[in-house]
């Protein structure tokens, strides 16, 4: 008897904390935010995903009444900023705006001081930008069929270069590979800046990288783009082929950016900042500035972009292994 009554009043202490808990977090929610956020950006700034924090923070700072301030740390192929992000208080002030990278980096790098999946909690899908495979105009080939022959014809090895060792570019360029029966040699880059530079200067005959930084360059005639992932033209360079068009629907997959706090944040303020986030996205303007990037804006919930980033770690890692590629650093 004296146990069930010991338990009675333990289940009502429980009851009372959860309740109190749910009062404080609604009203956390309803305050928040009431103080600047900190947008971290785990590139230098100038890229895609700076550029992008910096239109998104922009909105939400209009929109929230609070100032979204940007901070770039760079490094390490974005793990510092999310080490940063990982370790920093659970209160919805400090957001990481992830990229694709962030779900390779457990393959790319074996002591990770933080957990991928366990030390984050998912706030939205923010955008992707398209992977374009540019080639100098020096290259005998206009499209990407006419690489797949140049590739198999028997001459020197065809050199690419990408943005990085396990980045969008270089994954996809090997799974390309794959599926053409070719194969072509890898220059990894520290950036977009030194990768179109090469190319430019002929020093790697190929790039494939987020569609953004080509933009320009292509439409000034600087290098010729032979095709955009996925099966839908860009609007910021309608004229270039698809891969699906080319007959790879396989290379569907894009650069992608997703908003993450840190784990254990409450559920209000990340629901709070994920409706925020979805409002921002909705604005004709702020769709209109980084369409012309080719950056394509779309919100999600949490749990979605959670499920993206588990996907897209198991896809990748499937890649790694199947062509054998170490990454390992």
């Amino acid at each position: 008897m004296m146990y069930f009554s010991t338990m009675s009043v333990n289940w009502l202490r429980l009851v009372l904390c959860v309740a109190a808990l749910s009062v404080a977090g609604h009203g956390w929610a309803q305050s928040f935010p009431s103080k600047p956020i900190r947008l971290v950006v785990p590139f230098a700034a100038g890229g895609v995903v700076d550029v992008t924090a910096r239109q998104l923070g922009q909105k939400l700072t209009e929109n929230m009444g609070q100032p979204v301030v940007i901070e770039n740390k760079a490094g390490a192929g974005g793990t510092i900023a999310a080490e940063f992000v990982a370790k920093s208080p659970s209160d919805g002030y400090t957001l990481l705006l992830a990229f694709d990278s962030h779900a390779v980096n457990p393959h790319v790098y074996k002591n990770l001081r933080y957990h991928t999946f366990d030390d984050f909690a998912p706030v939205s899908f923010v955008g992707s930008i398209p992977l374009m495979f540019v080639a100098n105009q020096n290259l005998a080939a206009q499209d990407i069929p006419s690489l797949v022959r140049l590739a198999k014809g028997g001459q020197a090895k065809l050199t690419y270069g990408s943005v990085g060792a396990g980045s969008s570019g270089h994954l996809a360029a090997e799974q390309f590979s794959q599926l053409a029966g070719i194969s072509m040699l890898h220059v990894p880059f520290k950036g977009g800046a030194p990768a179109m530079s090469a190319l430019m200067g002929d020093q790697v005959q190929l790039v494939i990288f987020a569609a953004t930084a080509a933009v320009p360059l292509v439409a000034a005639g600087k290098v010729k783009a032979l095709a955009i992932s996925g099966s839908k033209r860009s609007p910021a360079l309608p004229g270039v082929p698809t891969m699906t068009e080319a007959g790879f629907p396989q290379i569907n997959t894009g650069a992608w950016m997703g908003l993450l706090s840190p784990a254990g944040t409450p559920g209000p303020v990340v629901q709070k900042l994920n409706q925020e986030v979805a409002k921002a996205l909705a604005d004709p303007e702020l769709n209109r500035k980084l369409g012309e990037l080719a950056i394509q804006l779309s919100g999600s919930t949490p749990e979605e972009l959670g499920q993206l980033i588990r996907n897209e770690h198991d896809k990748w890692g499937k890649l790694i292994k199947d062509v054998k590629l170490n990454l390992e650093q």
